[in-house]
């Protein structure tokens, strides 16, 4: 980042504006960099952050991963009659009790839930569930009801009620766009695939060619919706800002103060990236390289409580037996090299990772040897500090809801778990009502 960018921060911590004799500012520009630095003070002082406390990472398993096949009821008959082509062997099950195992190819979770690490919620759902990816992801990402969905995601409201004042990587996301989970009234988090694609795009003058940084600088501070600050890189959009837009002073006094945490949010990630190198062998798959790179800002102590990434390709409508059998090995080798990595740096005890996905697959299986869209299915939380064990009830393979399994965990139950035990707010307030709470953290 350039020397100018470091003196106007600068100016901006220490309340120096007026001393600033190369700031020729119309009026209404002062009084909002004075606004600007009540709230860079406010960040100086924020007590808890990802540095010296909990941290969540959230790792979506997109597309609708089969629970049955993921959380096996390998002595169930119906199980074996319904999935003749797709049941997997009882003899190569990793077997938790006498009933229920593991998928052969989720080794490290076995291992994990061997030693005390990992809980498994069994027949997580909700009531009236939607069978439609996008809907149904929307449900989970904003924590609504299935009949009325909520504007901003449930993480997106633990940020704007329990982390005012906090720096921008309080969020970080490793995507191409911000998941709605981030979505906030007050944009917060930031967003990118890669770090060094986290960087400034160029404005570009009348005349097609590119600003200055001391003009490009100066529009973008007093530009309106349309120059709305953006990053981008090699063609993809990189988002600093997820949520709404709104065309009013205290929004915009918001993103002019986020533009430029946005600068220092970027080198500082690609400075911690560059600077940690486990010797822990991460597998060289796109999941593989998310959670190293997760890793390594937890170690460099980037000021994050919540981590977000994402493994695609669950939506197993054909040939599943063998491309959810890689996926399984995906995700289990991702997460082991992560685990022994945390272990590594003696950072284990402070993080729990939750997997989720929008749905289940239905209990039989289809003619083209794969599953359709279905409703409950398990969820993973793991940690050094998690309470282990199974929670929750394996669904009825045979009193089902119109041939899908009948939910008994409400998704917002694991929720409100994570946030009043272990990211120490208030769920009621996030969540918009009170939902039972499990001793899984």
């Amino acid at each position: 980042m350039s020397n100018t960018l470091h003196t106007r921060r600068k100016f901006l911590r220490t309340s120096m504006l007026g001393a600033a004799a190369s700031w020729t500012l119309p009026v209404f520009l002062e009084k909002t960099f004075f606004a600007l630095d009540a709230l860079a003070a406010d960040a100086m002082t924020q007590a808890t952050s990802g540095r010296d406390d909990t941290i969540l990472v959230v790792l979506q398993l997109a597309g609708g991963n089969d629970g049955l096949n993921s959380v096996v009821p390998f002595v169930d008959d119906a199980y074996h009659r319904v999935r003749p082509k797709l049941a997997l062997p009882p003899d190569k099950i990793l077997k938790l009790d006498s009933e229920i195992g593991l998928n052969p190819r989720l080794t490290g979770l076995k291992s994990l839930y061997d030693s005390g690490q990992l809980a498994i919620v069994q027949g997580v759902g909700y009531p009236n569930p939607n069978r439609s990816h996008f809907r149904s992801a929307e449900i989970w990402q904003t924590a609504s009801d299935a009949d009325r969905v909520k504007n901003e995601g449930w993480l997106g409201r633990y940020f704007d009620n329990c982390c005012r004042g906090a720096e921008p990587t309080v969020g970080v996301a490793i995507s191409e766009q911000s998941p709605q989970a981030f979505s906030a009234k007050i944009p917060t988090g930031v967003t990118f695939s890669h770090p060094e694609q986290f960087r400034w795009k160029a404005s570009m003058g009348a005349d097609g060619k590119p600003l200055s940084e001391e003009e490009a600088f100066y529009r973008q501070l007093i530009g309106g919706a349309e120059e709305k600050p953006s990053l981008a890189a090699d063609g993809n959009s990189i988002s600093s800002l997820p949520g709404k837009f709104h065309n009013d002073a205290t929004t915009e006094d918001f993103l002019r103060r986020t533009a430029l945490d946005a600068q220092l949010s970027s080198d500082k990630i690609l400075a911690i990236a560059r600077k940690y190198k486990s010797n822990v062998p991460y597998p060289q798959t796109p999941l593989g390289a998310s959670l190293n790179l997760i890793g390594r800002m937890i170690a460099g102590g980037l000021a994050t409580r919540v981590y977000y990434a994402s493994q695609g390709g669950f939506d197993t409508h054909a040939g599943q037996i063998g491309s959810h059998d890689r996926l399984m090995a995906v995700v289990n080798q991702a997460i082991a090299a992560f685990v022994a990595d945390l272990k590594q740096q003696g950072n284990f005890e402070r993080v729990l990772l939750m997997t989720f996905s929008e749905f289940g697959r239905r209990v039989a299986e289809n003619a083209n040897n794969g599953t359709d869209h279905g409703t409950a299915a398990p969820m993973f939380l793991l940690g050094g500090r998690v309470k282990p064990g199974l929670f929750g009830k394996q669904p009825s393979l045979t009193d089902l809801d119109n041939g899908d399994l009948k939910f008994n965990i409400d998704f917002r139950s694991v929720y409100a778990s994570v946030l009043d035990n272990w990211l120490g707010a208030p769920s009621q307030l996030v969540l918009g009502r009170k939902f039972s709470t499990l001793p899984i953290v």
